[in-house]
């Protein structure tokens, strides 16, 4: 299968999926790897007779729809957009909900392996859980993939992963095991990771931070992505915020919700 060919081929399937050809642009080789895979174990010898697979196999766009789902990620990624979550939304975050004596909750959709729930948490630990000592963080990871949810689940990271995050974690939020890296206990506490399709459900609410990075307004066709905004906004508390990914931009609907000042990531619901 040549590079063009997967090309060709995804720019005819994704629409059928609701998903957008620009999105899998630059991890297509990841989604094209995965497919010469399924190819094989089909017994199929082109994408023309995987085309037609689908034609006449109606089951088999699930399939497809699984091997689309990709899982990139890593602790502290967009290091701007945590150094402000870290100085400036979470302390405020803490501070509305000590007054209020309940817990912050956040949801990250599509978690993958854990690493940006791990971050939110050893964040808050560390640095927002001193000032506001009485109040809890409660945190949510949900993904349609078991596996990388298993992986969340275990909490163990090669450097790799790290590579982003503050020097210091990797001796106080980490106990080193062989090669990996394991978030220690206490940063563990208060987060739940759940098996959910975006698509069609979401867990409940209501929450102080969602953090929607690289999915839904970069994989998703328009129509989709301002359906499933909508139904996310009142999940959100009012002057909640909402963060995107570095080179993804909301569908342009009246959501209410509005960039903050120095990080066009991250959006507060007014």
């Amino acid at each position: 299968m040549r590079d063009d060919e997967c090309v060709v081929f995804l720019q005819w399937a994704l629409p059928e999926l609701r998903l957008r050809w620009p999105g899998f642009r630059k991890v297509r080789r990841q989604v094209c790897k995965r497919l010469r895979g399924r190819l094989v174990e089909l017994g199929l010898n082109t994408l023309d007779e995987y085309r037609n697979r689908l034609e006449t196999d109606p089951a088999e766009w699930s399939r497809l729809d699984d091997l689309c789902h990709i899982t990139i990620s890593c602790f502290y990624r967009d290091k701007h957009v945590f150094d402000v979550l870290s100085a400036q939304i979470m302390p405020e975050l803490g501070r509305v909900a000590s007054r209020k004596s309940r817990a912050v909750r956040c949801w990250c959709a599509g978690c993958a392996s854990g690493e940006e729930v791990f971050t939110l948490k050893i964040i808050w630990d560390l640095e927002v859980q001193p000032t506001v000592a009485r109040t809890r963080l409660e945190l949510i990871g949900t993904d349609v993939e078991d596996a990388v949810l298993q992986r969340a689940r275990r909490g163990c990271f090669s450097a790799g992963s790290l590579r982003e995050s503050p020097s210091h974690w990797r001796e106080r939020a980490f106990t080193r095991v062989g090669q990996l890296y394991c978030v220690r206990d206490v940063h563990r506490e208060g987060i739940t990771f759940l098996h959910q399709d975006i698509r069609s459900e979401f867990p409940p609410g209501p929450f102080d931070l969602i953090l929607c990075r690289n999915l839904i307004f970069t994989y998703f066709e328009p129509e989709l992505q301002r359906t499933l905004l909508n139904r996310m906004t009142p999940l959100l508390r009012e002057g909640g915020y909402l963060v995107i990914g570095a080179h993804e931009q909301p569908p342009q609907v009246d959501h209410a919700f509005r960039p903050i000042v120095g990080c066009k990531e991250i959006y507060r619901r007014e």
